[in-house]
């Protein structure tokens, strides 16, 4: 079983992050302390968005996958449109959103960027 830290510290620690860095960071819904899953939402504030989800790599290593390259978005209606149903579907799920121009996600784990 892999140890990692629990999802309020994790989140806590990404919004401050994105805070340090001048990003606003907001907290959009709150789910399990402790396991809770994540998505991660980034607005460039030009309409367009990028989400970000938590997946476990061949390696057995979480990472994060940006969904723009899985065909979501980078429209942000898109993206809003893809986090309102993950949050309709998982109650548990914390949902972030990072304001950014320059679309960065401060996510410290690997992120896969593009399609194997």
């Amino acid at each position: 079983m892999m140890d990692r830290l629990p999802t309020k510290v994790w989140v806590d620690a990404l919004v401050r992050r994105a805070q340090v860095a001048g990003a606003a960071a907001f907290v959009l819904q709150s789910g399990d302390e402790e396991r809770g899953d994540v998505v991660v939402k980034v607005a460039c504030l030009d309409g367009t968005a990028a989400v970000y989800t938590p997946s476990i790599n061949m390696e057995g290593d979480r990472v994060f996958l940006n969904l723009i390259v899985q065909g979501i978005g980078p429209e942000e209606a898109d993206v809003d449109a893809y986090v309102r149903k993950a949050r309709d579907r998982d109650r548990d799920l914390w949902a972030i959103e990072i304001e950014d121009r320059d679309g960065r996600h401060f996510l410290t784990e690997p992120v896969q960027e593009q399609l194997d």
